[in-house]
């Protein structure tokens, strides 16, 4: 047998559809005084109901109207963790325009390419904010919240698959992509709610994101609203050590973060959480040793997902289905997934390939904006290659194994770095490690381990950890301490940052 999974099939897709309306109309109709958003802080909150957050969305897609914009106009948006985010976002879709969420860390030297790629009609600021040199014409945020007031417009009805939305990929291996989702994308969501967040329109789910961030955006605001819950955001300036506060203070049921925010939380004393069930992680691998720690202090599990810019998160754990150890989850309701060899034909069950899914996904993007070539690069025959390798078990769980970009070689054999860093994680003094592949001379690498922790470990006894948990060949060959490892604003591990700095030190 080989590695392929069929749960079809998926959602059905209405048309026409508008995802702004799918998102709040029912829930507003049926709980129209209920709390959908509060922007949390240790001072309080900022609370929206449902009924006003759908009159906002809707008076905002008036006032884009008014500003003389049409359907299928680009909007950047250049907004932090605030309520005019969704409500410009979903504005936009509302009113049949497509919004590009970016991060409000972007220096104007990194959004001005950004922008001359999308080229937006409007662009939407927020004090302290890079703007990018770009002749769109910009307002302010003040001005999304003026339009709140305006009469509601109609939601923009069409063919689910026109273009709904761009996000940009995080580029830690190389330059950012714009990818282009449909309105149907937030369907696909649906297969989430229990194939991994266990989300009922009872819960009250903190995300510790950025607003940007397609986590964020579909964990923290999208899914929760859809079935009718609240969502809990902590406002710009929250560090991840007051989160465990808020977690209680705002009384938390499922919390979601990247592995390095739970990393961060752990370094304080915990309080009781009596609330919360469950937490989420996604973005990275989280470390056995995180997960543990964990559980200990809270008594709640942790579902882990995988998923990427392209497609969402597809593959998870469940709070009824938890992953066996080791690997990260299974596919979710409606999935179609399989293990490639380099042929792009199934490998056996529990053998290494490169994760792939069906192209007819509801989630999947519709291509990388203007590069036709690059979208074409990624599809072969039925299936959406990830770039992910894993393996997939008979009982199908599936074992993340890397980035198939980021698989180091060390004399002709491929190496997982997920699997080396697992190892010297556990190095006594190390707190975390990361390993890239580095060119130390013309056409000869090594692996490197790149590590954090209170002191510079003797070399001697990192070498004899490795050599007592690794085959020779996975083994690094050189060591470098770092105050932190590199990270995106996503908090995602830059393994690009990592080569780099390999590539300045002074390794031997």
């Amino acid at each position: 047998m080989v590695s392929i999974i069929d749960n079809r099939p998926g959602p059905k897709v209405p048309n026409p559809f508008n995802m702004a309306e799918h998102v709040l109309r029912a829930s507003t109709l049926r709980h129209p005084d209920k709390t959908a958003l509060q922007i949390v802080r240790p001072t309080g909150a900022e609370r929206w109901s449902y009924a006003r957050l759908l009159s906002a969305v809707q008076g905002c897609a008036a006032g884009l109207v008014k500003l003389g914009l049409a359907p299928g106009d680009r909007i950047l948006m250049r907004l932090g963790n605030q309520v005019e985010f969704p409500i410009l976002f979903l504005g936009a879709l509302a009113a049949g325009m497509v919004p590009i969420a970016t991060s409000s860390q972007l220096t104007k030297a990194e959004i001005t390419p950004m922008a001359n790629r999308v080229s937006p009609k409007l662009i939407v600021v927020a004090d302290g904010i890079s703007l990018p040199d770009h002749p769109a014409p910009v307002i302010s945020d003040l001005e999304i919240r003026a339009m709140e007031r305006l009469e509601p417009a109609e939601f923009h009805q069409g063919d689910p698959d026109r273009p709904g939305y761009i996000i940009f990929t995080s580029g830690t291996s190389g330059t950012p992509m714009a990818v282009v989702h449909a309105h149907r994308a937030i369907l696909a969501r649906q297969m989430m709610h229990q194939g991994w967040e266990g989300l009922g329109e009872s819960d009250r789910l903190l995300h510790a994101g950025a607003f940007n961030w397609t986590y964020t955006l579909g964990t923290g605001l999208m899914d929760p609203w859809t079935v009718g819950a609240t969502a809990l955001i902590p406002g710009a300036g929250v560090d991840p050590g007051q989160l465990p506060l808020l977690l209680k203070r705002f009384d938390a049921t499922i919390f979601a973060a990247a592995p390095g925010v739970y990393r961060q939380m752990l370094k304080a004393q915990l309080p009781a959480l009596p609330r919360l069930r469950h937490g989420l992680s996604a973005g990275e691998k989280m470390s056995d040793e995180t997960r543990t720690a964990w559980q200990a202090a809270t008594e709640t599990p942790i579902c882990e997902a995988l998923g990427m810019s392209e497609v969402s998160t597809f593959i998870s754990a469940a709070p009824d289905r938890p992953a066996p150890a080791g690997s990260t989850g299974f596919p979710q309701p409606g999935r179609r997934i399989a293990a490639l060899d380099d042929a792009f034909n199934p490998v056996p069950w529990g053998e290494a390939g490169q994760l792939a899914v069906d192209r007819t996904d509801a989630g999947l993007m519709l291509g990388y904006l203007d590069a036709p070539q690059t979208t074409a690069d990624r599809f072969h025959g039925e299936w959406f290659l990830t770039g992910d390798t894993v393996s997939i078990s008979e009982q199908g769980a599936v074992t993340y194994l890397g980035r198939s970009d980021d698989q180091m070689n060390a004399g002709g054999y491929r190496v997982s770095p997920a699997e080396v860093e697992a190892a010297m994680a556990k190095c006594p003094g190390v707190t975390e490690a990361a390993v890239a592949e580095v060119e130390v001379k013309p056409r000869v690498t090594i692996i490197v381990c790149f590590y954090t922790g209170p002191d510079v470990v003797d070399e001697e006894s990192l070498k004899a950890h490795a050599a007592a948990h690794l085959a020779r060949y996975k083994q690094p060959r050189a060591f470098k301490r770092l105050d932190a490892l590199p990270r995106n604003g996503n908090s995602k591990l830059n393994r690009r940052a990592l080569r780099q700095m390999g590539l300045e030190s002074s390794v031997p």
